[in-house]
């Protein structure tokens, strides 16, 4: 996630490293490094004017305090602003207060609504026990009807549908059998067009003055850049709704959007997207994402996505294996599994600090942990339990079981050796103090 532009700006902020102050002369090329780095990532001009001018006018402001260095005292000042430009703090969605809560998405064909509003079916119903239905409002393509049945399948939500092409009585037939039901949230997914067009914004419109919805959501792309920005204008303008949606920030994101939307349309970005499974939406966090974008990562989201996978005996036990030196690979194989279902792997590697930086050039994918699953499910419980067992022969069988080579089996058992050594190391320190290490023998790419 912002990849490209978290290198530039930490190599703009390099040159103030090993100054005693900071001046007129050596902030003015750090600046425009800055600058340059968010027009490549096609942040909005003026947004990148003034967030550079503001940094500049804070930075020569700013008194430099002996135990501070220039550099730190730069990035601090970066990250302040960066929290400012994506709005600040966390925003919740609006509640009514006399269920149901009813809340529209809007937005562009292919910019993921539908599969937005069967995450936020799940969201709302894991996270925050509420019973929604979802109102198959998109009635012009059957794709998009079929796709929110199966989603709404996967995770046991009830969705309202019907056969005629009628937006506005599908919203308002689906807030009634809510009421009937006794479910406290709708979420209607509506029509989007390749492009912003009057015949749609009136539709918008006209399903908003039917049913009167306490949320109304836009949905963007962010691979889009600019034209994410412009189109969330346009659909502000005409529907004035309550927050944005990032999604696909798993993808080749630049950070234009993310940037540039919260102070072009005054409206709070609410969630956002990193992958096309159900579980992967998360609150939009402004402080978090600032870190990441700085390559400080994000340990309080990796925490609580580990808090749902790994319980607090499941913990302690765990720690007196690795404590007593008897972590084997079936262990390790537990734990990558669980890791996998923390969400999508090159996201959970951006909220590690400088893990990112550390896997650099490396291809991280969720496929990522197939051949190591492979490798280990094709050895003998004694095996798995004891690799000291493994000589040439078993080795071979296990490449050949598995579907892999010699020297993958190899290179797996001797990361493995390494991470035993370099967990058992951090659990007596009681501390992550070499947790960028670990990163480099895991095995993502490989």
């Amino acid at each position: 996630m912002f990849e490209d532009l978290s290198s530039k700006i930490e190599k703009a902020v390099q040159s103030l490293k090993g100054q005693s102050r900071i001046t007129d002369v050596n902030i003015a090329e750090t600046i425009r490094e800055i600058r340059r780095a968010l027009l490549d990532a096609d942040v909005n001009l003026a947004v990148a004017r003034q967030f550079t001018k503001d940094i500049q006018e804070r930075v020569l402001g700013a008194d430099v305090l002996k135990s501070v260095q220039p550099g730190q005292l730069f990035t601090k000042i970066v990250y302040d602003e960066l929290v400012h430009v994506l709005g600040e703090e966390k925003v919740d969605l609006n509640v009514s207060p006399k269920p149901p809560t009813i809340i529209l998405i809007a937005g562009l064909q292919g910019s993921g609504k539908t599969t937005f509003a069967g995450k936020l079916a799940r969201y709302l119903k894991k996270e925050n026990n509420r019973n929604p239905i979802l109102a198959a409002a998109d009635v012009y393509r059957p794709a998009a009807i079929n796709q929110l049945k199966t989603l709404a399948e996967e995770i046991s939500v009830p969705v309202y549908s019907i056969d005629q092409k009628d937006p506005v009585r599908v919203a308002k037939e689906a807030v009634a059998m809510a009421k009937a039901l006794a479910l406290d949230t709708v979420i209607i997914d509506t029509a989007g067009r390749m492009h912003v067009d009057e015949a749609m914004m009136d539709e918008v419109a006209q399903i908003k003055q039917a049913i009167d919805p306490d949320e109304i959501l836009f949905v963007v792309d962010a691979m889009t850049g600019q034209d994410a920005v412009n189109t969330a204008k346009a659909f502000n303008d005409a529907i004035d709704f309550d927050g944005v949606v990032l999604t696909k920030l798993d993808g080749d994101t630049r950070g234009g959007a993310a940037l540039s939307i919260r102070t072009v349309v005054e409206k709070p970005i609410k969630f956002m997207s990193t992958g096309e499974k159900l579980d992967a939406l998360s609150p939009f966090y402004p402080d978090r994402l600032a870190k990441r974008i700085l390559g400080m990562g994000d340990v309080v989201s990796f925490v609580e996505r580990a808090q749902q996978e790994f319980d607090e005996e499941q913990a302690e036990k765990l720690q007196r294996k690795i404590r007593s030196d008897k972590f084997d690979l079936t262990d390790f194989l537990e734990q990558l599994q669980k890791i996998k279902k923390m969400g999508n792997v090159a996201d959970l590697v951006g909220m590690i600090p400088g893990a990112q930086k550390a896997l650099q050039g490396q291809e991280i994918s969720d496929d990522a942990f197939k051949p190591v699953e492979a490798i280990i499910q094709s050895m003998t419980p004694e095996e798995r339990a004891d690799p000291n067992l493994l000589n040439g022969s078993r080795r071979k069988r296990i490449a050949k079981g598995s579907g892999t080579s010699v020297k993958q089996v190899n290179d797996l058992m001797k990361q493995f050796s390494q991470m035993k050594k370099m967990m058992k190391t951090m659990s007596k320190l009681g501390g992550m103090g070499r947790a960028s290490q670990a990163l480099k023998s895991l095995p993502f790419g490989r």
